[in-house]
């Protein structure tokens, strides 16, 4: 396990260097940073030159790369065009999206799996109709309809959550964004763990146990639960650095400041220093999420064995 583990942290260095480069090589080499801070106002040929000089810009983008990632290894993700070091949004921005995703992740895993093992074990029955019916229609609506719809029921109707979240950011007001956050994976982890549940209902040792007298509820949680879990945990780890990225629709209907929030003001204002240096820290979250659902496999199957 201890070699695995260490040549998956070897193979993830290419990825993150290729990942970052590319990041690094979209936003600097196919726009104006310099452009960009002065908005619609032209620059004085001499201060443009002086700012390029400062920010590094006036060097074959291979040495700006190079000089980034220096900066990166060092703790310094450079600054905004606002004056602002980039580790210091990130520290007000991780935080609050870390937390929405916790939410999300939680409220998919519980949900989602229950949903799907009640499905799949009455395959073909009116409960296993009505899940597949109501996932569907789950995928079906964007984020943003059924975002705005629960912000208005629950948040203005009724009352029973705040329709936007103060700057705090509490976990209690991170509940409604948190479940709409997670809508569309919920369903798609019910469906697929549905779909798991069903084929390996079918296979021998599940026969095989059933034959023996085992008690029910011993089958499905000790045996035909772990098994069919394995699809399920490999969705569910790359999904959390999707979540972690794909909330910029549910942080701007909550009015959330996370990296959803920050990565889209910096879209909008071109703020170059900020995409790179916040994807950046996503393709680490992604690289390492990976890895752990790779570690788990050994824990649901016994069977598998990393040399």
């Amino acid at each position: 396990m201890g070699r695995y583990a260490l040549r998956r942290l070897l193979q993830m260095i290419p990825v993150f260097l290729g990942s970052t480069f590319l990041i690094f090589f979209m936003v600097y080499a196919l726009g104006d940073p310099v452009a960009a801070l002065f908005g619609d106002k032209a620059p004085d040929p001499a201060t443009a030159a002086r700012i390029r000089k400062d920010l590094y810009l006036d060097e074959p983008l291979w040495r700006q790369y190079t000089h980034y990632m220096g900066q990166v290894f060092s703790g310094h993700f450079g600054t905004a065009f606002n004056g602002q070091p980039v580790t210091e949004l990130m520290a007000s921005a991780f935080p609050v999206t870390l937390r929405l995703t916790v939410v999300a992740v939680v409220f998919e895993m519980a949900l989602g799996i229950t949903l799907g093992v009640l499905s799949g074990l009455r395959r073909g029955r009116g409960l296993d109709t009505s899940v597949l019916l109501l996932t569907l229609v789950v995928v079906a609506v964007p984020t943003f309809v059924s975002g705005t719809v629960l912000q208005y029921l629950f948040g203005v109707t009724w009352g029973w959550a705040r329709p936007s979240v103060s700057p705090e950011a509490p976990l209690a007001e991170l509940l409604l964004p948190g479940v709409v956050l997670g809508l569309v994976s919920l369903a798609y982890t019910t469906r697929l763990t549905r779909t798991s549940i069903v084929e390996n209902a079918r296979a021998d040792y599940v026969r095989t146990a059933v034959a023996k007298g085992l008690p029910r509820h011993r089958i499905v949680t000790r045996h035909l639960l772990r098994n069919s879990l394995i699809p399920v945990v490999t969705f569910i780890g790359t999904d959390i650095g999707a979540l972690m990225g794909g909330a910029i629709v549910t942080e701007r209907i909550f009015n959330i400041h996370g990296v959803g929030y920050q990565l889209y003001q910096g879209i909008l204002r071109q703020n170059s220093p900020t995409v790179v240096g916040f994807v950046t820290i996503l393709v680490i979250v992604f690289l390492l999420a990976n890895l752990l659902v790779d570690l788990l496999y050994a824990v649901l199957d016994p069977r598998i064995r990393y040399a």
